[in-house]
C-alpha cells in the first residue's frame, strides 16, 4: 500500500482521529523512510478498543494484556501501543520518529531491526537538512 492510498483509507476511517496513530510500517510510508506496506496498522486508546469492541470487531487479548482488532483486510488495531508521541503528517496522526524507532528495536525480528536502521538513517539525514 502506497502512500496515497494510506492516507485516503485513513481519511475515510470512521473513527475519531484523536483515538489512534499509524504505527510500524504505515507510519514508515508516511514519514517517506519506506515506499509501500502491506497494511495498515494503528494503536488506539482504550475508549476506542471499546468501542471497536461494542461494535462486534473479534479481538485476542495480547500478551501485555491490551486487544488486537483486525477490521477488514488490511488494517490491524493495536490497543495502547504506543511509544513516546504522536506526530501529525498530512493530518494524520502518526507515532514520533522516535517512538517509532524504539517500537522497531522493541520487536527484534529481522525485518524490525533493518527497518530500524533504515529509521535511524532517515533521522541523521533529516537532521542533515534542517
Amino acid at each position: 500500500m502506497k502512500r496515497a492510498e494510506i492516507i485516503e483509507k485513513l481519511r475515510a476511517f470512521p473513527y475519531d482521529s484523536s483515538q489512534y496513530w499509524v504505527i510500524t510500517g504505515g507510519a514508515m510510508v508516511l514519514y517517506g523512510i519506506r515506499d509501500e506496506a502491506t497494511d495498515i496498522d494503528l494503536g488506539c486508546t482504550n475508549e476506542m478498543a471499546n468501542r471497536l469492541e461494542s461494535e462486534g470487531f473479534l479481538h485476542k487479548i495480547t500478551p501485555d494484556g491490551n486487544r488486537w482488532f483486525k477490521l477488514g483486510g488490511d488494517i490491524e488495531v493495536f490497543e495502547n501501543w504506543l511509544f513516546d508521541t504522536v506526530d501529525l503528517v498530512e493530518g494524520i496522526p502518526v507515532i514520533s520518529l522516535c517512538g517509532l524507532l524504539e517500537m522497531k528495536k522493541g520487536l527484534g525480528r529481522p525485518k524490525d531491526r533493518a527497518d530500524a536502521e533504515l529509521i535511524e538513517g532517515f533521522i541523521v539525514n533529516r537532521k542533515k537538512n534542517d
